[in-house]
């Protein structure tokens, strides 16, 4: 089925989707560790009207395309899902970076999974603190597509604290053990090659190639869409780490329009306190649009049905 029609590009759950192709129920699944945990929004579609076709062409892995939007801006897509638009991305990219480099007390050495966009990067960058960061990610078209059609977002690719890796995250974890500060996945819904970023092996080998008192953050999804996946990785995570916490801000172009972070750090500790509080004059200086510390710590205060649901599901305190 082709997504552009009459000057507009709908967004179809993929379960959905092949369900249209194909004439047949869909098996587009969000797995984690092999556990179907539902479809990724279904029922529902999104659609944005465009101005002009950008790019769109197949990588090694994915269906990229790009395009301009009459109101969100320039829009990247991948495999059919929206990644994010030039009107708000900030949003995104600034809640799952600075909830955890600010709950970090001294993040010197950042490892970034995925995030080819270039928007986790820019953010990582803003704190001085950082020596070094890391992008370990397995698509080289998603960034050169980036540079050239999503500028504000890949800025910083050519900066000198940047080790760029093209490769595979697992490959590249299994061969750094205890090296980072902080790591952010920045990834994909959990159909397909995503999978694997989504279950208990890969949060044990960042549980390794954290520091002590290192922190991550993960892409966790809706908690109006996938509240059983968010349980089942909040429920293996809490195997792994002393501290697991849940947050949410709204991200107008995801689904549902909310998008839910997984934070995770090697002691035990509250992370929705910030260990680096900021001034408007800092988040100004920063350059920061959306993330301030009231916002930090207002992001972990769920509403009553979630937080009733994760309590349940792992046994957590209400």
């Amino acid at each position: 089925m082709d997504l552009l029609q009459k000057g507009w590009f709908t967004e179809f759950s993929p379960d959905d989707l092949e369900a249209i192709k194909n004439e047949v129920s869909g098996t587009k699944q969000l797995k984690s560790d092999n556990v179907e945990l539902g479809g990724a929004w279904p029922g529902q579609a999104f659609s944005l009207q465009i101005e002009k076709v950008l790019f769109h062409e197949k990588s090694k892995y994915q269906d990229v395309l790009v395009f301009k939007s009459r109101t969100y801006g320039n829009v990247l897509v991948l495999d059919g899902i929206i990644q994010c638009t030039e009107r708000d991305e900030f949003s995104y990219q600034e809640m799952l970076t600075h909830l955890p480099m600010f709950a970090h007390p001294n993040p010197k050495k950042v490892l970034i999974v995925g995030g080819g966009d270039g928007g986790i990067l820019r953010e990582v960058l803003k704190h001085e603190v950082v020596e070094q960061v890391t992008m370990c990610e397995i698509d080289e078209m998603v960034i050169e597509v980036s540079k050239k059609y999503l500028p504000n977002m890949a800025a910083q690719f050519l900066h000198p604290k940047l080790n760029l890796v093209i490769g595979d995250g697992f490959k590249f974890l299994a061969e750094h053990k205890g090296e980072y500060d902080v790591i952010i996945t920045d990834s994909s819904d959990p159909i397909g090659p995503a999978e694997s970023l989504f279950g208990k092996s890969y949060y044990a080998l960042l549980n390794d190639v954290l520091r002590d008192g290192g922190i991550l953050s993960s892409q966790a999804e809706s908690y109006w869409l996938h509240l059983d996946l968010i349980s089942h990785m909040i429920g293996f995570t809490k195997s792994i780490f002393p501290t697991v916490q849940y947050a949410s801000s709204p991200v107008s172009t995801y689904p549902s329009g909310v998008m839910g972070y997984l934070i995770a750090a090697k002691e035990a500790r509250d992370v929705s306190i910030p260990a680096r509080e900021l001034s408007d004059d800092e988040c100004e200086k920063m350059g920061l649009r959306y993330y301030n510390s009231q916002l930090h710590r207002a992001a972990f205060v769920l509403p009553t049905f979630v937080k009733k649901a994760l309590s349940v599901a792992t046994k957590l305190p209400k």
